[in-house]
């Protein structure tokens, strides 16, 4: 469950940055970002580069890649990812929905993510089960 949240986050944040980068056109734009002509630009007077810088490399993409890597080293030490991390995902869509209405697939994939995280970390809170058990519950420490 946490491996799929994680590689979920990864893909939906790397597809999220280079879809903007590649398919919509914001690379393009990498010579005024490079060139010192966006400094001190106001936000309400945005330039077409201002605009593409924040769609695609200063956008919650590379973020979300960050917190996928992140659940999945978690993940491979044996550790369940804090149920926060979910519950803010799943906030983060329901405003983004609120503010500019539903996304096509993107948000859903998010808040597949957020409901897979919730759940694990739900599940390993729950004392184990079996009579006598000495394993730890995934994310104890010993």
């Amino acid at each position: 469950m946490i491996k799929w949240a994680g590689g979920l986050m990864v893909f939906y944040g790397t597809a999220h940055t280079l879809g903007a980068l590649v398919v919509e056109g914001a690379a393009s734009h990498g010579d005024v970002w490079f060139s010192r002509e966006m400094w001190g630009e106001d936000f309400s007077d945005m330039s077409p580069a201002m605009s593409a810088y924040w769609f695609s490399v200063n956008s919650f993409g590379p973020s979300v890649v960050l917190l996928g890597l992140t659940v999945l080293w978690l993940d491979r030490r044996g550790l369940t990812p804090p149920s926060f991390i979910g519950w803010w995902l799943a906030a983060w869509v329901a405003f983004g929905t609120v503010v500019v209405g539903p996304g096509i697939g993107q948000d859903l994939i998010i808040l597949v993510a957020s409901a897979l995280l919730i759940v694990a970390a739900r599940r390993a809170r729950r004392p184990q089960q079996a009579v006598g058990a000495a394993t730890p519950t995934r994310g104890a420490t010993t």
